[in-house]
């Protein structure tokens, strides 16, 4: 098969999350295989720093503050496709949120609205509105970061847990309406990956080293090897997938 069913020029990806660990794998692997990439996060900062290494290797990309907590954030940023874009292809709803790591039974009212409103909230009205422009300009690709902990939620982490089991129905429930418009709605979930957002599991060597030993490859992996996947996903070589939540974790849900 040639790579080219990878080849992805002529395309516009929108990657959330993307200033660093997985969405910036992301990122670059889609512009590295021709894609425009429209590189957000809460923070400008960090995406113009992406934005930068995606051109100094000859790719194209902008860098666009999005909050998907925020439904303003979330409107506007559509609004800025519309009129410089006209279309998305892509939309890779990678930002997410863990502000509390600790007992189920001690989650504060606070964590729990921003993991929901994060994690479930905005992943649902940013495919909304991808879907939107995608209907419109004959079909596209979503895809969504969920986590092995939707499958089995791991110890102190109940409302994450919860919020990435959403996920995956969220992306069958996309996959079943959307399929008409030609729309393609999928999912990934990572195992334990070497991320800032996932310091905490490996700050703690019990927990890191428990992680590992039960993971048949013995290992954790790293944030591009989650970034294959998405390619895989967004690309012409997925083009009958649909609905389907691939787990990349070394095999650790085995």
């Amino acid at each position: 098969m040639s790579t080219r069913i990878f080849d992805l020029h002529n395309k516009v990806a929108l990657v959330t999350g993307a200033s660093r660990g997985i969405g910036e794998s992301i990122a670059l692997l889609l512009a590295e295989q021709g894609a425009h990439v429209i590189v957000t996060s809460r923070k400008l900062n960090g995406c113009k720093e992406i934005v930068d290494a995606i051109k100094n290797n000859g790719g194209s990309a902008e860098a666009l503050k999005c909050h998907v907590g925020n439904m303003q954030d979330i409107s506007e940023t559509f609004e800025f496709i519309k009129e410089n874009h006209s279309k998305l292809d892509i939309l890779v709803n990678n930002a997410a949120t863990n502000p509390y790591f600790g007992n189920i039974l001690d989650t504060d009212l606070g964590s729990f609205t921003k993991t929901v409103d994060v994690n479930i909230r905005g992943y649902f009205f940013m495919s909304s509105e991808a879907g939107k422009l995608m209907r419109k300009n004959g079909g596209g690709s979503i895809v969504n970061t969920s986590s092995i902990a939707a499958l089995r939620p791991g110890k102190s982490m109940g409302i994450y847990a919860i919020t990435k089991a959403a996920v995956v129905n969220m992306t069958r429930a996309f996959a079943k309406e959307c399929g008409e418009y030609n729309i393609r709605v999928n999912a990934v979930l990572p195992g334990l990956t070497k991320t800032k957002f996932a310091g905490a599991l490996f700050s703690d060597e019990n927990i890191y080293q428990k992680a590992v030993s039960g993971t048949p490859l013995g290992r954790h992996a790293e944030p591009e090897e989650i970034a294959g996947t998405v390619l895989y996903l967004v690309s012409d070589a997925a083009n009958f997938v649909t609905g389907e939540c691939i787990v990349v974790d070394g095999g650790s849900v085995l």
